[in-house]
Order: C-alpha cells, then sequence, then structure tokens
C-alpha cells in the first residue's frame, strides 16, 4: 500500500462503512481504528461482516500520539468532537477528513445552526469543504477536508446547477428528502427501534434542521449566490438510501424538461459519480455504491422546476464521500477503491 489511514471513531455505521470501502482500496491501508467506547474489541467482534478483512486489527482509545506519520485520519466523530482534537492530531498527520459538521462553515454559520461556539475558528482556513463535483480544485489543495452530510450532499447535487446557471431563483428552494434509518447512527432510541421505524414516516426538526445551513452555504458558495430554502428531513423504513425532492422557481422563460436535462449532463460531464437519468431516480440503485443519480423536470403548468437526487447515505453521503476526497487530497484519481455501480436486487 502507499498510504496508510487511521479511522477515528470507527465502531459507528460510518466508521464501519469507512473499514469496509478502505479493505478494497489499493492504494491505502486502515492501519490503526479507535472507538474509546469498545476499546480491545476485535474490529470483526462488532462487525463480523468485516472480521475477513481485518483478522487482527482491535479497537483502541484515541491518542494523538499513536496516529503519528499517518497519511490520512478519517475522523468519524459526533458533531463538536472533532475540534476538540484536529489542532494536535494536525501535527501528527499529514492530512484529516472530519465527516463531522465541525470544519465545513464558517464559525458564524456554525454557531448559528448549531447553537454553540465553534472553539477552533483558527483551523477552518486548512479545510475544504468536501463535495468534489463542486470544490475539486479546494479540495485537492487541501491540507485538510471537511466531507459533507447526506442531505447537504444531495440537495447541493440536485440544486447546484439550476441556482449557478441562474435558472432558478435563489430564494425560496424548497429541499424535501427522505433518508434510511442508519442515517440515525447505531446508537439506541425510540425512532430507530424496529416496532418504531417499520412501517412508519415521519418528518423532523421542523423548519431548524442544522443542515440547512450547510445547504444554503455550498449552494450559494458553488453558485456565487445567496441561497434561501426551506429543508425538511423524513425518516422512513429502509436502512440505507437517501431521496431529496426539491423545488426551485424559474429566474426567466424559456425553460424546458430537456434543457435543464441537458444542463445538468453539461455541468456533471466529468464528475464519475454523477449520472444524470431521465427517468426518475431510484435509492436502490446507488445502494452500497458512491454514486449520486440526479434528474430535473420543468412543470409548464405550474411554472416550476423540480430536481431529484439519489444516493446511499453511507457511501456517498458519508464513508465514500470521504474516501473520495482523501483520494485527491493523496494525489489519487478520485475513483480509486470505490464504485459508480450499486447493488441490484
Amino acid at each position: 500500500m502507499a498510504y496508510c489511514a487511521a479511522v477515528v471513531g470507527g465502531s459507528g455505521y460510518t466508521g464501519a462503512e469507512l473499514l469496509r470501502l478502505l479493505a478494497g482500496h489499493p492504494e491505502i491501508d486502515a492501519v490503526h481504528v479507535t472507538a474509546d467506547s469498545n476499546a480491545g474489541a476485535a474490529v470483526g467482534a462488532l462487525y463480523p461482516s468485516l472480521a475477513a478483512a481485518y483478522p487482527g486489527l482491535e479497537y483502541a482509545p484515541y491518542t494523538a500520539a499513536d496516529l503519528a506519520g499517518v497519511d490520512v485520519a478519517f475522523l468519524a466523530l459526533p458533531h463538536g468532537e472533532s475540534q476538540s482534537i484536529a489542532g494536535e492530531l494536525g501535527e501528527r498527520v499529514t492530512h484529516i477528513v472530519d465527516l463531522g459538521a465541525d470544519f465545513r462553515l464558517p464559525a458564524p454559520v456554525y454557531e448559528q445552526w448549531y447553537g454553540r461556539r465553534h472553539t477552533a475558528p483558527e483551523l477552518l482556513d486548512s479545510f475544504a469543504f468536501g463535495l468534489p463535483e463542486l470544490f475539486p480544485e479546494a479540495v485537492e489543495r487541501g491540507p485538510h477536508v471537511a466531507a459533507p452530510g447526506c442531505y447537504p450532499t444531495a440537495a447541493a447535487l440536485a440544486l447546484a446547477p439550476l441556482v449557478a446557471g441562474a435558472l432558478v431563483e435563489p430564494a425560496g428552494l424548497v429541499v424535501d428528502a427522505m433518508s434510511g434509518v442508519s442515517g440515525r447512527g447505531r446508537g439506541l432510541s425510540p425512532a430507530s427501534l424496529y416496532s418504531e421505524a417499520n412501517e412508519n414516516a415521519a418528518a423532523y426538526t421542523l423548519l431548524t434542521h442544522r443542515h440547512t445551513g450547510e445547504m444554503e452555504w455550498a449552494i450559494g458558495e458553488a453558485a456565487h449566490a445567496e441561497v434561501e430554502l426551506l429543508f425538511t428531513p423524513h425518516l422512513v423504513p429502509m436502512t440505507r438510501g437517501l431521496l431529496a425532492t426539491c423545488h426551485a422557481r424559474p429566474s426567466g422563460s424559456r425553460l424546458s424538461t430537456a434543457s435543464l436535462v441537458e444542463t445538468f449532463r453539461t455541468f456533471y460531464a466529468g464528475a464519475p459519480f454523477v449520472t444524470v437519468l431521465d427517468e426518475p431516480p431510484v435509492t436502490k440503485a446507488t445502494l452500497g455504491s458512491n454514486s449520486a443519480h440526479v434528474t430535473v423536470r420543468f412543470d409548464e403548468r405550474t411554472g416550476s422546476v423540480l430536481a431529484l437526487c439519489v444516493l446511499d447515505n453511507l457511501g456517498k453521503g458519508a464513508a465514500g464521500q470521504a474516501i473520495q476526497c482523501a483520494n485527491l487530497v493523496l494525489g489519487l484519481p478520485e475513483t480509486t477503491g470505490l464504485l459508480a455501480v450499486g447493488i441490484m436486487p
């Protein structure tokens, strides 16, 4: 292997998905994994699916010194925890890819949506916003990357071509999105219990979901415009997958479905993990992959634009995207070790 990696917070679903993907990566080898609550346990004992790939690897308590010399450290920690370790860790590893929200946003925007003071604002400039389809040069420069969440990734991929092309109004955007239960993580909560989640669909965190700020910032930054949107997330009874249904008002006339689809194909012509479809995308098609499938429509009757994006919330929405970013900062092709094809059926 050319590079070695550590996964900090490797006992959750995202950490496990990182280890699964890294097991098949030809250039990055996972050599260290931490999980304070499971320290001493074998990775294969907690996740039997990983036993064959990591027969001798155990979870260790987090100590920055243990990661010295690592090429890339993936942080799969709860929001707020990366701030406390990134400074010291950055002195010991070459690159950090943070999957939490700590370094995605400017400090004032972070504080507005997360309701807490940012404790390491001096580090923000060293983290690129890790959505390669919109900010490839920034991700390549690094030296560190803050990978966006699954909801903002889907919303930004669906809406950025429209806003960047001044085809729709940047205000009044609406994002309705549905995610599988794995998006809630592995921790126990009533909403994640089988008897609660099965045969149930529920909207949550109405009007104030913290990913709203991330969506507005990412789309606005890509389009050089002030963006305002309403976001409503829904929990639906599937394990993995995310569907974002986005609505926008046209900024002018002469739109058509055919012209909008062509705009999307042009916008994503060099993006190996974004597929523009003629038909509505389905979540199952992206299962287990790093792909996002998008499509767009113009409704002449109501004079509105509809854009859809599906992805695997643990793949392109988390671990896969983090590895895509790591590939870029390490100077590897962004597709290395990642699949663009989903698992069917």
